[in-house]
């Protein structure tokens, strides 16, 4: 009892362990198709994750653009002769700062309440800021009269916009409202003087400035295309972790059945063989009249119904029973030293009787000097049985079986049972081999059988280290071989040669011979053979 309840326990866990897997399974691949059918710009979309790479970007840019801004700061200082320079950048470093700290908040908010359109405005709104401070310093502390100030302007709004590029390329709106408006204003601060030198410059601006959006756009294209890789991955992933937790779950309930089968043969061995004995016993007494005849003759014929019954429900058990073992690789094998041909003849003996009542001829084909077989007895004239047995039964009345046992290519013996029977169709072969099944045609032209024949001669075989071929072609017949390997014949060895004994000293009558002084003089060999001859 306590037993019971500690493995419904068990299973109890089991089972909650399961439902938990499968439904964290089904929650994931809820998400990833949440994620893949989410539509955006006209196709497949990932903006929580856009978002999340731009704001990873920017958080690992800050020491870099830092950097970047001191040493601006400092050579525009010593370049206009402005102290109040550095205080300008200041700002600008600080509006950078402003931008990672906001990156930052986005990446440790939970994903449940992000809403993508409210945080894709404040990061533009960032980086209008951030443009806004470095056009402020670019307007402010960048005077028109000073030399080489157009280069100057050129040069900071060339490497604004890489960076904007670089940094918002994941969301392309980014990179433009980055880069914008001090463009503009660079375009503009140009254009004061309309001379050729002035309108190159303008030219190069506009066309690095389009350069960048587009590498900002083909970065955005990559960045999505390795997104929905890694979701199509992630949807594998989930789906393979599914098939495998219903994978187990088969197996587990495969195994279960197959501990309940062991089981139930287990005890219905026993349940069923025990009244069967009683059965086949007394109906037999009553179909002999061993205690006197019946009043009415009818139940001679029904205690022989009985009988034949019994028998036929008694062989349907036992070959259950063996398959079960073979199946389950729990046939044990009492391997013996039997000749193949002997069996064969045996079998014959056996079932000459029946094939004689329809009228069919069974032809014999041995080839001399066999040796024998290790192997099991019963399981060779098992398989002899059910393969003549077969034949017998599917083969029409006036019909012929050939029986052959004789040598293989490789030095292994193989037994052949063929008859001119309806043979079987070729996409049935397969059919017939599996266990509780038969041919079609079979069924039409013979009597029904349990469909265990064959697979249980197959798996026999098998477990000979042998192989199973069934050839049939329809209206010609059926050939079935088995094949026996050459491990298992037992080749009979050359007789030892042993040389002559060497002559004897000739001695005086009456004087005893010198065993020991002639056992001294030869081999241990030649002692041996005159002991044996003496004992002889």
């Amino acid at each position: 009892m306590v037993g019971t309840q500690i493995g419904n326990a068990m299973q109890s866990e089991v089972e909650r362990r399961e439902t938990t897997q499968r439904s964290r399974t089904a929650s994931s691949m809820r998400d990833v198709r949440e994620r893949l059918t989410s539509m955006g710009s006209g196709r497949k979309a990932f903006d929580l994750d856009l978002l999340g790479l731009y704001a990873r970007n920017r958080l690992r840019s800050l020491p870099t653009i830092g950097l970047l801004v001191a040493m601006a700061g400092v050579g525009v200082a010593l370049w206009v002769g402005h102290v109040e320079v550095i205080a300008g950048f200041g700002i600008v470093l600080l509006a950078n700062i402003a931008q990672a700290f906001l990156a930052r908040r986005y990446q440790t908010m939970p994903v449940e309440k992000i809403s993508v359109s409210a945080w894709r405005r404040k990061f533009v709104l960032a980086e209008l800021l951030g443009a806004a401070a470095w056009t402020t310093v670019l307007l402010a502390f960048v005077p028109f009269a000073t030399p080489n100030a157009e280069e100057i302007v050129l040069l900071i709004a060339l490497v604004f916009g890489a960076a904007a590029a670089m940094i918002g390329g994941a969301v392309p709106i980014l990179a433009v409202a980055a880069s914008a408006p001090i463009t503009a204003v660079a375009i503009a601060y140009l254009l004061l003087d309309p001379s050729s030198h002035s309108l190159a410059l303008t030219g190069t601006l506009v066309a690095a400035q389009i350069y960048f959006l587009l590498l900002a756009r083909q970065f955005h294209r990559s960045a999505l295309a390795a997104l929905e890789m890694r979701a199509e991955k992630d949807a594998l992933i989930g789906e393979l972790e599914q098939e495998k937790v219903i994978s187990d779950e088969a197996r587990r309930n495969a195994e279960a059945a197959n501990v309940a089968k062991s089981r139930f043969l287990a005890q219905m061995s026993h349940e069923l063989r025990t009244p069967l004995n009683a059965i086949l016993g007394f109906s037999e007494v009553m179909k002999t009249e061993i205690l006197g005849p019946h009043a009415n003759p009818t139940y001679k014929e029904y205690a022989s119904d009985i009988h034949g019954s019994g028998h036929h429900l008694l062989n349907l058990i036992n070959e259950i029973l063996d398959l079960s073992r073979i199946e389950a690789g729990r046939y044990e094998l009492n391997e013996t030293s039997i000749s193949l041909v002997g069996v064969a003849e045996d079998c014959i003996n056996l079932l000459k009787l029946r094939a004689q009542n329809r009228r069919i001829t069974i032809h014999e084909a041995f080839e001399e000097g066999m040796p024998a077989l290790w192997a099991d007895e019963r399981a060779l004239r098992q398989i002899c049985l059910n393969l003549l047995s077969n034949a017998i039964k599917f083969t029409p009345q006036g019909g012929e079986i050939w029986l052959k046992v004789g040598w293989t290519q490789s030095g292994g013996q193989y037994m052949s049972v063929k008859d001119n029977g309806p043979g079987i169709a070729q996409d049935e072969i397969a059919v017939v081999m599996q266990s509780f099944r038969q041919g079609s045609n079979a069924i039409k032209t013979a009597e029904r059988g349990t469909g265990l024949g064959l697979p249980i001669v197959r798996g026999l075989i098998e477990t000979h280290g042998g192989q199973f071929v069934l050839k049939s072609t329809l209206r010609i017949g059926t050939e079935a071989i088995a094949f026996f390997p050459a491990e298992r014949v037992m080749s009979t060895l050359a007789p030892i040669e042993i040389p002559d004994a060497p002559p004897t000293v000739p001695q005086h009558a009456g004087e005893q011979p010198d065993l020991a002084g002639a056992a001294s003089e030869m081999p241990i060999a030649k002692l041996r053979s005159m002991l044996a001859r003496s004992e002889r």
